[in-house]
């Protein structure tokens, strides 16, 4: 007798074969529990290496939900009005599909998880393992907005079209509306699509989506070279294809893709996991908006950020530590360089404030450190900024001090320290967060070391019984995913604030 998963898989195939998806050189089976099903190479090779080929008009895209029977005029009226984007028109369908009793969809939307899990599916004791971080508040910001567009756009639409459709007992919940979107955030990617598939004149026919060894691409009968266009959607086949950084195909191996080069909070919000030790993992850190209310001339420096055109917030990749203070083994790349570069050149005015000679040390952008000097500025350094963009115009009305022009002024007046000081206070407050909401860097280290990873009722009571459980801590895979996410930001926390700490006492030291 077929397993569930089984039985799923047979539908499935059918219906890609009724689609006319050819699985040429790979098979889809099932992989395991944290990943569901996946794409494996098999036996034999193509001349071509083409692995798999999907008719374009079996991608879920803009395109096709805007020309969809039942769908198609009520999203046409709202995204001509600029209510909605491409977007919300691919995970309305996903709602929506869901919910028909006669979806012709639904041999692919059962192979799809009923829950998943990143953290907008977290329930409420594995939020409280995130409390501190970034991800937390983003993760309770998400959720409060996706009420409020299932409360206002979607329920009462899908609720109608399900009327309309006939033949569905159910009604639309907020859970429908979750699932889809989780499905598009963690299965769309960028197609390659002819332009004329994108902008038909007439019906195209026979374009397909190829992959193979070297990657993703679409034919078209009519496009010629250079015409593709590259729009977000999914393609039921290929969305199997779970993530890894490997190497060549091999035989009987599962065919793996490259998310890209993404931190642990980009993989746990969008797809439900992380890598421990991960090469590309940052740390977010942002001056508050609100906090300019108490700030001396606050209006005035909120303008002066503004024409300086720099940021409130900055990303700090791991990678940056590579050429600061306290390198560890950590390599540079050519936009790392690029950017200590142009770090170097912005230094100039007068010459009475010299270039710093830590500057190819310092691994905080500069966008971000400028609205530090300009937010740090005292009142004397405030009308000597002044003073030097006055000088600069020289009474020239319709002469505007460009960006580069303001930044100079704004450091010759402050130099570093002022900045480097609200940095380091950034960065402390960062890290009591973290640790008042979980623990310390050492404690979560400590965990990771005891951690059994298992989603198994079955094991709890096995490890229940074992003489040495209490070497071990079985927790669920969502909160050893949260611990390895919480310990990674406190250890870029912690050394991008040594980096932070050492770059502000050479500022003192050179009285900048």
């Amino acid at each position: 007798m077929a397993t569930e998963h089984e039985a799923k898989l047979d539908l499935f195939l059918q219906w890609l074969q009724l689609n006319r998806v050819q699985l040429r050189c790979c098979k889809i089976k099932y992989s395991d529990s944290s990943k569901g099903f996946g794409l494996f190479t098999a036996n034999g090779a193509t001349d071509d290496g083409v692995l798999l080929v999907v008719p374009l008009d079996l991608a879920i895209t803009p395109m096709r939900v805007l020309q969809d029977p039942l769908l198609g005029s009520e999203c046409r009226a709202m995204y001509d009005e600029g209510d909605v984007d491409d977007r919300f028109l691919m995970i309305l369908f996903l709602t929506l599909e869901r919910l028909r009793k006669n979806s012709s969809w639904k041999p692919y939307l059962d192979m799809i998880p009923s829950a998943f899990a990143n953290s907008l599916w977290f329930n409420e004791g594995e939020m409280l393992e995130l409390k501190g971080t970034t991800l937390y508040r983003a993760t309770e910001l998400q959720m409060t907005s996706l009420i409020f567009v299932y409360e206002n756009k979607v329920k009462g639409l899908v609720n109608r079209l399900l009327a309309l459709d006939g033949g569905s007992e159910s009604e639309v919940t907020f859970e429908d509306f979750m699932w889809a979107n989780c499905v598009f955030w963690s299965r769309a990617m960028n197609i390659p699509l002819p332009h004329s598939f994108v902008f038909p004149e007439t019906k195209e026919t026979g374009a397909e989506l190829q992959i193979a060894d070297q990657g993703i691409s679409a034919t078209s009968a009519r496009s010629s070279p250079g015409e593709t266009l590259w729009v977000e959607g999914i393609v039921p086949g290929i969305d199997f294809c779970n993530h890894a950084n490997e190497g060549p195909l091999q035989m009987e191996k599962e065919i793996s893709i490259s998310y890209g080069n993404k931190g642990n909070e980009e993989l746990l919000y969008l797809y439900g996991f992380v890598l421990k030790d991960n090469p590309d993992d940052y740390l977010m850190v942002h001056y508050p908006v609100e906090a300019l209310e108490n700030v001396i001339f606050s209006d005035s420096k909120l303008q002066l950020i503004h024409a300086q055109k720099a940021e409130l917030k900055c990303l700090l990749p791991r990678s940056l530590l590579g050429h600061g203070f306290f390198p560890e083994g950590t390599s540079e790349n050519k936009a790392d360089q690029k950017s200590k570069v142009e770090h170097v050149c912005n230094y100039s005015w007068s010459g009475n404030r010299k270039t710093p000679a830590y500057v190819n040390k310092l691994v905080f952008p500069d966008d971000f450190l400028t609205s530090l000097r300009t937010i740090a500025m005292k009142e004397d350094e405030f009308f000597k900024v002044t003073s030097l963009l006055e000088e600069l115009v020289d009474g020239n009305d319709e002469r505007q001090p460009s960006d580069s022009e303001v930044r100079a002024a704004v450091w010759e007046a402050c130099g570093d320290s002022g900045a480097l000081r609200v940095l380091v206070d950034l960065l402390s407050k960062k890290m009591m967060d973290l640790e008042a909401g979980t623990g310390s860097e050492d404690s979560d280290f400590y965990l990771l070391q005891r951690a059994r990873v298992s989603d198994d009722p079955a094991d709890t009571a096995r490890l229940a019984t074992a003489t040495d459980s209490d070497d071990y801590e079985l927790m669920s895979r969502n909160r050893w995913a949260s611990v390895v996410y919480r310990h990674g930001q406190k250890q870029l926390t912690r050394l991008f604030l040594r980096e932070a700490e050492q770059a502000l006492n050479f500022a003192l030291r050179e009285d900048n």
